[in-house]
């Protein structure tokens, strides 16, 4: 078993309000996901082999949401909660330390490096189109006209 977070907030009482629980919850979310989403979690430590140094690099992100709630009136008794949070990382790439130089290589995605070629097209594939659509348009004309 390990030992209690030292920086976790205790739990809120029976007695509190819906608001102030709410908010507990935000800072005890916000305090477990932070401290978890990092690089060396997700992708390990830098390794080093041969005189080589690799350290891994991820983009790591995290938000929360929150809410709260409270209703007055006769009959009307109401209070409120609510909250959530997300971690997510994504590997970048890799920094290599070699020789006295470290260098950054960025992990390529195959789909991105097959499309972007084809996205240079479009503008080409336009530039036919715009040029041989008048003279189509002329030809049908003239044909109709007969």
């Amino acid at each position: 078993m390990t030992a209690p977070d030292e920086t976790a907030l205790p739990i809120p009482s029976a007695n509190t309000t819906a608001a102030h629980a709410s908010v507990a919850m935000m800072e005890r979310l916000a305090n477990g996901i932070g401290s978890r989403a990092s690089v060396t979690v997700v992708y390990g430590e830098p390794v080093s082999a041969a005189g080589v140094t690799v350290i891994p690099v991820a983009k790591v992100g995290f938000g929360f949401g929150g809410g709260t709630g409270s209703e007055a009136g006769a009959a009307k008794a109401g209070d409120g909660g609510g909250g959530g949070g997300k971690a997510s990382a994504r590997p970048c790439g890799f920094i290599e330390i070699k020789n006295g130089s470290a260098t950054y290589k960025p992990l390529r995605n195959p789909w991105l490096d097959a499309l972007v070629p084809l996205a240079a097209l479009v503008p080409l594939a336009a530039l036919v189109a715009g040029t041989a659509v008048p003279g189509l348009a002329r030809r049908l004309a003239e044909r109709r006209l007969k």
